[in-house]
């Protein structure tokens, strides 16, 4: 039987539209979709669990996978099946997530899975930007209780004009790369990069994307009433106790509010909140205990909340006795490891970033490889949050999703400030040793300092700082350097870099609805001026970047060779390169410029004498002698028809030079004009039409001898043997040589 198909089509308003289709694929999944922008199409499904889960979180795994198929390739590697996600894939996940999760009931604790398959690949389109509203969209076709649909869009601006979900190529051309994701009410999360706009810009690209957003909300309402949606499956709600609730608010609010308004660090306020809940505990029975713990515990943490927030909106003080605009005490070191060819620490409060930065050839680049972009970042970064650095000890389960996003965060703020003719492929990576909020921020700030100290000459500096917000509907806060608590507490966690003239990155989750925009943009200036402070300091640490790498970091070079010159460079099996390498004790990594085919030569190496060798290797094999030109050369071999010569210009490039052209008077021994070693000049004159060689003489710019008269020219058949076998006799003198008979 044919399916019945129910379809929604979303006008883009510039030709382009987005279809959202039910009813074909995926039915036994809990809500399915199929959203289609061009060739490119999604495929979302949505299952959850009708079993009531024992755990105290809500257990949400959101998966989002490009399929090689998609763009009709195969996976690379020896194994021919996706295997892992790839940093990108991941990324993606963690954007669809952040919008999603808040949206779900806070008691709701049933597992559930929403997959992203990208199962058509169009080179207009990026998938990424269509995940959220593919997962909003199967979501509010099931019976899952969810708040509202969302949607995600990106944002692109080329020539001063915002472009909705650009194209690959056009993110080329723009200065804003953004994701934005809402519902038709409330901006949820952002996050993008960008070429140091400001602040009102940062805020006109949020409203065009909302804008487009609120479109996207009401086509799935109407798909979801058109398909007949379910009703909201019916669970268990969280258990609650009005008696319980004011009996431990009644206990711990004001001795919360006073450990609050203390200004303790992070461990000695964690022991006394600790306390305080004991205390509560203790005011409970064994029985009442074993049948109430978890909704104790769940009021004493709400407590807890609204005692911090309210110190915050009433008096303007902070958990660690800051004003609300307040940065934390900073200390910056650079050169701290001495093997490392850049490291910087950044200390802030109680987050301390060590990173180091690592140089090296094309041949060290990020390679990426996924269905939908293939390419290579010469700019990478890699942050680290190891258990100890919040004082807890756990297994390591390999590189979690949250480090793979901050390092992307960081790395998207640092990289415009690369110059675009830096050589080096650049490493940073970033080992947190300590948090106590933002270590993404730290990362940042320790990688800027890291570049400087390594000798790349950065456009600017960049710093950034993690802003927080607190807000009642009447009354709100905006903290600058929000602590860890206050990420957990606040309503809005949005980290900020930048350079002094504008923001290069952003990530931003916002929990509170209605958000207005006077309020982001104020939140954003007090950022700007939190940046400028931390710039300031760096640049008390390092205020220029160094003028050159340190003595035992690689230094390169870069030399651009004609395409056919590439070939000898190699040798017949990489010969001359591998002796090169190891005669030089440099790298070099040998690419094709695909728009001009120029061979682009890399070479790396810690001693100055073997850039210079392999540099005057290269001068040496691209070397061609003008027609006319004079030059000096160096006797380098000795014939009875001549001498081998190489051009001091050219160390390797060898030319015969003929006992006829040593000198105007007839020469019957060559060592009568030349010896072994000996430095004169010569004429080049090309190429000889009967022997093919190059044709050089000594005589030619030597004055001719009074009277001289010119002798016949020697035997060319005699003289041509002699190049080809070298001072071979003819024993038998000028004999005719009998001819062969011929055989019938």
């Amino acid at each position: 039987m044919v399916p019945k198909v129910f379809r929604e089509i979303i006008d883009l308003g510039d030709g382009r539209t987005i279809s959202l289709e039910t009813g074909k694929l995926a039915k036994q999944a809990h809500g399915s979709v199929v959203v289609q922008m061009g060739n490119a199409m999604l495929l979302c499904t949505v299952v959850s669990s009708y079993k009531e889960s024992t755990m105290d979180f809500f257990p949400l795994t959101v998966d989002y996978r490009e399929k090689f198929a998609a763009a009709g390739r195969y996976p690379g590697g020896f194994f021919k099946r996706e295997a892992r996600p790839s940093d990108g894939e991941v990324l993606t996940m963690r954007i669809v997530d952040r919008v999603l999760r808040p949206l779900f009931p806070s008691d709701y604790k049933t597992e559930t899975q929403v997959m992203i398959q990208l199962m058509s690949h169009d080179e207009d389109v990026m998938p990424d930007a269509l995940a959220g509203l593919a997962a909003s969209c199967a979501i509010q076709l099931s019976d899952v209780p969810f708040e509202c649909p969302i949607s995600e869009a990106r944002v692109g601006r080329i020539n001063g004009q915002f472009v909705l979900n650009p194209s690959r190529s056009q993110l080329l051309e723009s200065d804003i790369d953004m994701v934005i994701g809402a519902s038709a009410d409330s901006v949820m999360m952002v996050e993008g990069e960008m070429k140091e706009i400001s602040e009102e810009e940062m805020a006109d690209a949020i409203k065009f994307a909302h804008d487009a957003i609120k479109i996207q909300c009401a086509a799935q309402l109407r798909l979801a009433e058109a398909f007949g949606k379910k009703p909201v499956r019916e669970y268990a709600p969280a258990k609650s106790d009005a008696d319980i609730a004011l009996k431990v608010r009644d206990a711990a609010y004001d001795k919360i509010y006073a450990i609050a308004k203390g200004g303790h660090g992070k461990r000695e306020r964690e022991e006394a909140f600790s306390a305080v809940r004991d205390e509560v505990l203790a005011l409970f029975s064994e029985e009442e205990l074993a049948e109430n713990v978890t909704l104790i515990k769940t009021y004493y943490s709400k407590v807890e909340k609204e005692a911090v927030r309210e110190l915050t909106l009433a008096e303007g003080i902070r958990l660690d006795g800051r004003k609300t605009t307040d940065i934390r005490p900073i200390w910056c070191e650079i050169d701290y490891l001495p093997s490392v060819h850049g490291s910087a620490i950044f200390t802030r409060g109680e987050t301390q970033a060590l990173a180091t930065v690592t140089l090296g050839t094309s041949r060290e680049s990020n390679m990426i490889d996924m269905p939908t972009h293939q390419g290579e970042e010469k700019f990478y970064l890699h942050y680290n949050f190891p258990p100890f650095c919040t004082g807890d000890a756990y297994p390591l389960r390999g590189t979690s999703r949250r480090e793979i996003g901050h390092g992307n965060l960081a790395q998207r703020a640092l990289k415009g400030m690369i110059p675009d003719e830096c050589p080096y492929t650049i490493r940073i990576v970033s080992e947190v040793l300590e948090s106590n909020g933002s270590s993404s921020m730290a990362t940042v700030c320790a990688g800027t300092m890291a570049l400087m100290d390594a000798g790349i000459q950065m456009k600017k500096p960049v710093s950034g700082i993690a802003m927080g917000l607190i807000s009642d509907g009447d009354r709100y806060a905006v903290l600058s350097d929000i602590l860890g608590d206050e990420d957990h507490l606040g309503d809005m966690d949005f980290k900020v870099t930048g350079t002094v003239d504008g923001i290069t990155a952003c990530q931003m989750d916002i929990k509170v609805k209605g958000l207005a925009y006077e309020i982001l943009v104020k939140a954003l200036k007090q950022a700007r001026d939190g940046r400028l402070h931390i710039l300031g300091i760096l640049n008390e640490a390092i205020a220029a970047p160094k003028p050159e790498v340190k003595p035992y970091a690689p230094k390169m070079i870069t030399r651009r060779i004609p395409n056919e010159f590439i070939g000898a460079l190699i040798g017949p099996g990489g010969k001359v390169i591998q002796e090169l390498q190891k005669a030089t004790g440099c790298t070099l990594v040998i690419n094709e410029d695909p728009l001009t085919g120029e061979g682009i030569v890399e070479i790396l190496g810690t001693k100055p004498e073997g850039i210079e060798a392999v540099l005057t290797k290269i001068d040496s094999l691209m070397f061609k002698p003008q027609v006319g030109g004079v030059y000096k050369v160096k006797v380098i071999k000795m014939l009875d028809f001549g001498a081998v010569v190489e051009y001091l210009d050219a160390p390797g490039n060898e030319v015969l030079l003929h006992i006829s052209e040593l000198a105007w008077e007839r020469t019957d021994n060559v060592t009568d004009v030349i010896n072994m070693g000996d430095v004169f000049e010569v004429k080049y004159f090309g190429k000889d039409p009967k022997t093919r060689k190059d044709k050089v003489s000594r005589k030619a710019i030597l004055p001719k001898p009074e009277g001289f008269v010119e002798r016949p020219p020697r035997d060319s058949s005699r003289d041509s043997r002699d190049n080809r076998g070298g001072d071979r006799e003819n024993r038998g003198g000028d004999r005719d040589r009998k001819p062969r008979e011929r055989r019938d």
